[in-house]
């Protein structure tokens, strides 16, 4: 199997030019939902992830374009944690009040922020969401694994590690509000966020979605699709945020 590996400049770009390496590299794996999915493992470098246009509208799939923003809110804010108990996790809960099989609670992202305040180049600046005492026998559990930052040449860098990733209907709204965490931790820190890498285990498209793919693709080859690169101004007008 082929690897997905690409550097790009900004968002848009990269979630674009993944889902055209996906189409050419991809294979047909099986999954447990009964479906085929296109699939390959995933290394996607974001070089400036905050340069404008940073919102790619084709990859907003929350059912209203508002709903971008509630998902960084989710992340960052907490706002869904009042459904952990009825779906098992939330990314804000697993990150910022981890539940150990003793009950302590630990805000990892907390600890982030002290470990780098005192030493910017530790390799040990890092979260995770797993908990195998539950997640080995959850049907959905977390995609998202681990978090790992570092401040290089006065900049937070910061790499993400899916175990798994729907490339087509969640990777654009994964990668954008892992940025906004990104930039929360570097304003806690007080210097600008730097590079951003993306890393996927399975990098997938479901069967059901093939046509709409395909569809992309092509408009994605031919350059179409640029007119839904928006930037940040841009897109609070169109969603009257």
């Amino acid at each position: 199997m082929s690897i997905v590996y690409l550097e790009a400049d900004s968002l848009p770009e990269a979630w674009e030019r993944s889902l055209v390496m996906l189409s050419e590299k991809g294979v047909v794996i099986e999954t447990e939902y009964n479906e085929r999915s296109i699939d390959a493992p995933a290394v996607i470098v974001v070089r400036n992830p905050f340069s404008e246009p940073r919102i790619h509208l084709k990859g907003i799939v929350a059912g209203s374009l508002k709903g971008l923003f509630e998902y960084v809110d989710e992340i960052i804010h907490g706002i869904h944690d009042y459904l952990v108990e009825k779906f098992g996790y939330t990314y804000h809960e697993r990150l910022f009040a981890y539940r150990l099989p003793d009950g302590r609670i630990v805000n990892q992202i907390e600890k982030i922020v002290e470990k780098l305040r005192k030493t910017p180049y530790t390799r040990r600046a890092q979260a995770i969401t797993w908990q195998p005492w539950k997640d080995l026998e959850t049907e959905h559990p977390p995609c998202l694994q681990r978090i790992w930052f570092r401040v290089i040449d006065g900049k937070l860098v910061m790499h993400i590690h899916m175990r798994s990733n729907d490339a087509f209907k969640a990777a654009f709204m994964n990668m954008y509000a892992f940025t906004e965490l990104q930039r929360f931790v570097a304003n806690e820190l007080g210097v600008e966020p730097g590079r951003y890498i993306h890393i996927a285990d399975s990098y997938h498209v479901y069967e059901r979605d093939w046509k709409w793919f395909e569809k992309f693709v092509e408009q994605a080859k031919s350059g179409e699709l640029k007119r839904f690169w928006k930037t940040t101004e841009e897109f609070k007008k169109i969603a009257k945020v």
